[in-house]
């Protein structure tokens, strides 16, 4: 079995023109990718235990990490334009293993649904990031 370590990790997601902003080098954490999947219970008289179907997926996801205000290619620009701008999905993928050829990504649309900059008079200025996938996650590989 093969280990990864997460410092291999990327991340890229649209800003509001379109474009597929890599934001790699600034975020630390990706929390909530896949997904999840909904259960409806279908349990009936003389059953002996609960019984359920599958319904819909679900996902939302989070990211952290540096702030940086650097226009068109840092954090700040990207997420914070789509806070304020965003007027469709944004495309998203995260490669947990890396983005290089044949490794694992998860990619699809989502709606930014909050972004925080953050700062501590004893440590770094971070950002925090919040999504809700509109559809469903594709896992795929890089190409």
């Amino acid at each position: 079995m093969a280990f990864t370590h997460g410092k291999d990790s990327a991340f890229a997601v649209d800003d509001t023109g379109g474009t597929l902003r890599t934001l790699s080098q600034y975020v630390d954490n990706v929390s909530g990718l896949p997904g999840s999947r909904d259960l409806s219970e279908v349990t009936a008289f003389g059953d002996e235990g609960v019984k359920n179907i599958p319904g819909l997926v679900n996902a939302t996801f989070s990211i952290s990490g540096h702030f940086d205000s650097t226009v068109t290619t840092g954090p700040d620009a990207v997420l914070g334009a789509l806070m304020t701008g965003q007027s469709a999905t944004a495309t998203f993928e995260y490669g947990p293993e890396g983005n290089t050829s044949g490794k694992v990504k998860y990619s699809g649309e989502a709606w930014i649904t909050s972004y925080t900059a953050e700062s501590s008079v004893s440590d770094k200025v971070s950002f925090s990031a919040e999504f809700q996938v509109d559809g469903v996650v594709t896992r795929g590989t890089y190409a």
